[in-house]
């Protein structure tokens, strides 16, 4: 019987992070397990679908600017092109505007846990929360790429076949959703959260991101992307077209535009 492909998100929410991992209390990365003790996933459901339905209708006001989702894009792809070891396959990230409008109800729940669940089973997802003022979007971002000093990639003589998850901190795996080389697709959104529960402290005024990515990364067994001379594992679809390591679409923008 073939193995079941599973993502490693979805198996650490099941999983305990203990207090010591939050060494800033300004800017964090995710808790592994949402504090069932003072949410109530059951009403943030309904209230999830009751915003998506909202947002549906007519156009809608985008709780990131144009600015940010530009500097979180350009981030995204300035580390997918400089990994190390080298990657053959690793393809160029695209903003997705249904995406983004995924991450922005989601983060409009203010609920500091990973979700919806239906979503997250085709969906990856990196999360981060800051309290106070901030220069710049990436301070919220930056912490996800600053996993890499405790990971170690797993190179083919480590995968037998199945690779294992070598992290030698308290997570790994936001940085491993960056740059998951068939992850081609993100979409952020933004929300001002107030009195937000976080790890049981009560936030007065915290700024949350929520980031979706697509197609999902961090599938148990598997290497973030393949190892290799740069592009030379693209798919066909890109017609060969590469630039700064990585696989890019043979378009003229490689931005989508705001839809109107």
């Amino acid at each position: 019987m073939k193995a079941r492909r599973l993502p490693i998100a979805v198996l650490l929410l099941c999983l305990p992070w203990g207090a010591g991992a939050r060494a800033d209390t300004n800017a964090t990365v995710p808790s592994a397990e949402p504090d069932t003790r003072v949410t109530d996933t059951g009403s943030a459901a309904l209230r999830y679908r009751a915003d998506a339905r909202s947002l549906a209708k007519g156009r809608r006001r985008r709780n990131i600017s144009q600015d940010d989702m530009l500097a979180i894009l350009d981030y995204h792809n300035k580390v997918r092109a400089k990994v190390f070891p080298p990657a053959s396959n690793m393809e160029y990230m695209v903003w997705d505007e249904s995406l983004a409008q995924s991450a922005e109800v989601w983060a409009s729940t203010c609920l500091w846990e990973h979700g919806p669940q239906n979503l997250l089973r085709f969906l990856g997802q990196n999360l981060s929360v800051r309290t106070g003022r901030y220069r710049s979007i990436l301070q919220l971002v930056k912490p996800w790429y600053d996993e890499v000093k405790d990971y170690s990639f797993p190179y083919p003589r480590d995968c037998n076949p199945r690779c294992p998850l070598k992290c030698y901190g308290p997570m790994c795996t936001h940085y491993t959703q960056m740059v998951w080389g068939t992850s081609n697709k993100v979409g952020c959104a933004i929300h001002t959260c107030h009195n937000m529960n976080v790890w049981g402290s009560l936030w007065r005024r915290a700024t949350y991101l929520v980031c979706n990515y697509s197609p999902k990364g961090n599938w148990i067994g598997e290497a973030p992307y393949k190892v290799g001379l740069p592009c030379s594992m693209c798919p066909p679809s890109y017609a060969g077209s590469c630039r700064n390591n990585m696989c890019v679409p043979p378009v003229n923008s490689n931005y989508l535009h705001w839809l109107k």
